[in-house]
């Protein structure tokens, strides 16, 4: 059965460990089965590609998965890596926050 992460599709994160540490994107993807995330602009690969009807063959470069524990989530007030909490909010809603700042990730 697939983990529930505390990173979602169109989060802001930063690489912490491997190739590309320190380079920050948005999550494009999240593959829970395989607990990974694919996040834009980070880990580019190049893939060799044969020719088909509707694209041209060649070097294609495209974003290959993280390991979602190489990732953390960008703090929205400081711009630093941050571990990610739940809360419940006075009007009932469980968000996710920052427990750096304090600053709530969920609007």
């Amino acid at each position: 059965m697939a983990q529930k992460f505390k990173i979602k599709k169109g989060d802001k994160v930063v690489v912490t460990t491997g190739r590309d540490k320190g380079k920050s994107g948005e999550v494009t993807s999240v593959l829970r089965e395989k607990n990974r995330v694919l996040v834009q602009g980070v880990n580019l690969v190049k893939r060799h590609t044969k020719p088909t009807q509707g694209s041209q063959g060649g070097i294609v470069e495209k974003e290959a998965s993280l390991h979602i524990s190489n990732v953390a989530h960008v703090d929205p007030k400081t711009d630093k890596p941050t571990r990610v909490g739940y809360r419940q909010l006075d009007d009932g809603r469980k968000v996710r926050f920052a427990k750096g700042s304090g600053e709530v990730i969920d609007a």
